[in-house]
This record gives C-alpha cells, sequence and structure tokens, in this order.
C-alpha cells in the first residue's frame, strides 16, 4: 500500500506531516512522492490565506483523477476554521480538523473496511490538552524539529489561526525531556523547538519557554538548540537573560514585527509599538554574542498609506535583519481585517511588497558584510553533485563548505569570508 501526503504551511504542519508519516511507515507503507498513484492520499492543509484552501481542494481533486478508488483524507486548519465549506468537498472521504492527526491512520482502515464516508470536525474547547504524536527522528538527518506549543489566544486582525488551531496547549517538560533524548540517539545534535505561537509556552502549565529551553540543554548529544517564530512583547528581560545563559542556544531569534508603522500595527491589532521593538532587539544584542535576526513583514494592510508603508520599510532597514518574509496582504474570511474600510488593491500590494524584498535584501548584505572574517560553527546538511555540503551557522546564515571527508550532520567550524546572494562564502578552520 503506498500513501501520499500533501502539506501546505507552517513548520508545525510540516512536523505534523512528517509524524504521520511516520505512523504509516510503521504500518508497513510505502511513502509515494507527489505525482506518483497512491492508494492513500492525505491532504493537510493551511488555511492562513484563501489561496492556500484553493491549493488544498485542487490537489485534492487531481488525486481523485490519478486513482478514483483510493482513500482520501483531508485534515488541518482548512476544515477546523470553515468546516461547512471541507464537508462540501466530495472527493475527500475522511475529513477532520487540526485535532487527531495522531488517528489518521485508524480513520484509514475503518474507510477500508466499511466505505462509510467520516466527517468529524471538532471545535477546541478550553480544556484541551497538548496531542503528542509519536517519534519522527527517523524522517529527519540534521536538526531535528519538535513541536512543543500549539493554539493561539491573541486574534490579531489579520490572522484566523486562533480558530483553526484553538487556545495555548503546551508539551509537558518530562515529555520534552523524553523526546529529546530520542532524537539524540537517534544522532540529531540540533533541536527546533517550535509552535503555532511559541512565545505562549507554558501559559497553561505555569512555566514559560525558558524552561523548555533549559530542560532540552540537559540532554546529551544535543549540542544545538533553536527557536522557531517569536513574539517579543511575550518576553520579559529576566526571560531574555535566562536564555543568554543557555550556551547551546544558537544566536538567532525570528521575531515577528508584520509592520514597522505604529499606526499599522494598532490597526491589526499587536501589542508592542516599534519603541519596544527596539529596546527588546537592543537588548538582546547585549546579551547574545552578535546575534543574527529575521522576521516576517505584510505590506498593504487595510488602510496603509504610501507615507505608512515607507514608514514601514525604513523601520524594517533600521532593524538589520539577515532575512524578511515580506508578503502580501491578503483578507481572510472570518477575521477583523477583512471588513475594514479601505482596502487595496491588488498591485499596490505587490508593488510594495516588491520594494520590501529588495530593500531588505540590500540590507541583508550590509549585514551580511558585517560578518566577514568571524568564526563559526557550520551544521552541514546535504552534499551537493559538485562536492560541497550546504549548511547553516549556528546564526543561521547559509554557507556551502567544501567536502574534506565530512558527512552529514557533522559540525564544523568555519571563518566567513565573502557574500554570494543569499548565501555566504567560508572555508573551514583546521
Amino acid at each position: 500500500m503506498k500513501v501520499c501526503f500533501f502539506t501546505l504551511g507552517c513548520k508545525v504542519n510540516q512536523q505534523e506531516t512528517a509524524a504521520m508519516i511516520n505512523i504509516f511507515k510503521k504500518a508497513g507503507y510505502e511513502i509515494a512522492e507527489d505525482g506518483e498513484v497512491a492508494d492513500v492520499y492525505v491532504v493537510n492543509s493551511c488555511t492562513v490565506t484563501l489561496s492556500g484552501d484553493k491549493k488544498s481542494i485542487s490537489w485534492i481533486r487531481r488525486a481523485r483523477r490519478a486513482n478514483p478508488s483510493a482513500v482520501i483524507v483531508l485534515c488541518g486548519c482548512m476544515p477546523q476554521a470553515f468546516p461547512e465549506k471541507a464537508e462540501g468537498i466530495r472527493e475527500a472521504d475522511i475529513i477532520i480538523g487540526s485535532r487527531g492527526k495522531s488517528g489518521v491512520l485508524d480513520l484509514v482502515n475503518n474507510y477500508l473496511a466499511d466505505k462509510k464516508r467520516y466527517v468529524n470536525i471538532v471545535q477546541y474547547d478550553s480544556n484541551e490538552k497538548f496531542e503528542e504524536f509519536e517519534s519522527e527522528v527517523d524522517r529527519l538527518h540534521t536538526r531535528a524539529f519538535m513541536k512543543i506549543e500549539d493554539g493561539c489566544n491573541r486574534w490579531c486582525a489579520y490572522c484566523i489561526i486562533p480558530k483553526a488551531r484553538g487556545r495555548v496547549r503546551s508539551r509537558p517538560i518530562d515529555s520534552i525531556i523524553d523526546e529529546a533524548k530520542k532524537m539524540a540517539a537517534a544522532g540529531h545534535r540540533e533541536i527546533v523547538l517550535s509552535g503555532v505561537n511559541l512565545s505562549c509556552y507554558g501559559q497553561d502549565l505555569g512555566i514559560n519557554i525558558c524552561d523548555a529551553i533549559e530542560a532540552v540543554a540537559t540532554v546529551d548529544g544535543i549540542e544545538r538548540i533553536r527557536l522557531s517564530s517569536l513574539e517579543l512583547d511575550m518576553f520579559t528581560d529576566e526571560m531574555l537573560v535566562r536564555m543568554s545563559k543557555v550556551k547551546k542556544l544558537c544566536p538567532h531569534f525570528h521575531l515577528c514585527l508584520q509592520s514597522g508603522c505604529d499606526k499599522t500595527l494598532k490597526a491589526m491589532g499587536r501589542r508592542y509599538d516599534r519603541a519596544f521593538y527596539t529596546n527588546m532587539m537592543n537588548r538582546m544584542r547585549e546579551l547574545f554574542d552578535r546575534p543574527s535576526f529575521t522576521t516576517d513583514v505584510i505590506v498593504g494592510f487595510p488602510g496603509e498609506t504610501e507615507e505608512d508603508f515607507l514608514d514601514s520599510l525604513a523601520f524594517v532597514q533600521s532593524c538589520k535583519f539577515t532575512r524578511v518574509h515580506a508578503f502580501p496582504y491578503s483578507p481572510r474570511e472570518g477575521t477583523r481585517g477583512a471588513t475594514m474600510p479601505n482596502q487595496l488593491d491588488n498591485k499596490t500590494k505587490q508593488d510594495r511588497n516588491r520594494t520590501m524584498i529588495y530593500k531588505s535584501e540590500q540590507t541583508r548584505d550590509r549585514v551580511y558584510a558585517d560578518y566577514i572574517g568571524m568564526e563559526d560553527e557550520a551544521l552541514l546538511e546535504a552534499r551537493t553533485a559538485d562536492g560541497y555540503y550546504t549548511a547553516y551557522t549556528t546564526r543561521y546564515i547559509p554557507v556551502l563548505i567544501k567536502d574534506e571527508g565530512y558527512k552529514s550532520g557533522d559540525i564544523v567550524k568555519v571563518k566567513l569570508t565573502g557574500i554570494d546572494g543569499a548565501k555566504m562564502t567560508c572555508g573551514a578552520v583546521k
């Protein structure tokens, strides 16, 4: 039996798909690549934008044409947020939401036995607990991703995720340590802690993200810890100080921004302003050794004037990010932003997005220039056909390292020597 997966969206979705793949593999399934005919198709959907819904539906219909007798599963954020829309996709035999993905194999087996369509999208409640998956360690080669948080309580004006993922739920510390030990035993030397809103980790347990970081750092064999996206307004100075004392924590931080204009931030329902954001970044630069920062920025939010955009652009450049994930605002049904006045036309949004990306790449080059001559450590990933390894430094700078008898997963000390587009050049330090 073959099963094929199609995944859209964030790292959490990708991790959950990896865990589902692991469950099917243990049951004897062969994992088919996209385009191969399979017996079972699983769509792990994202609904952040309308285009995500369209891609999921299109892929389901393509799968049905490829194998009319296949079992097709739709799960994830799209059915969770829009259950009636999902139920109307008749090509899907099994439909669940964001919860219950660990039981998908059982649902497939039930369908194979009785051929009865199954639709069960259960809404989250305030007493929801963190849903754990089986270990996914055999799906990863160098860094391992560990989901430790789910849900979000914030309700920003542009975002449907609280409806699609429910309230904050955190993984217990004992479970985190157990999983980290499995990952270390499998040969992983770097763990990335992730969540839907990772900064909220522990709100439901009376602890915070520092407790999770410190717990993973105690595990022998784990040499590097990374964090996924962070919301700076969730941190106190005490938390930053605690984090800075964990030597295994990589000095790279993805700090969600969304806009560099105070007026737009307020309209979005964000809980900080530029002054707060700047002060926190400066404090992190004091506490950590030459840290690097990346971020997300939305352009063209309703009511954003040209002056507001230029204000945002100037602030983004002043932050000296090594990467900016910029994207045009997309109205999402069910959010406050979708009904706000002064919606911008697509051309204006696309033009501003191109400008944001272009200017951010110029800033990246200036930041990279400041790193030339610095020594760092890089974790080797895949070997290229021409004899190099792709790798990331502790500051999440992509580099290519000439193969000198290395293997994937090695950590090599390097000296950064120059800039090559989005990457930096380097040489191994003997």
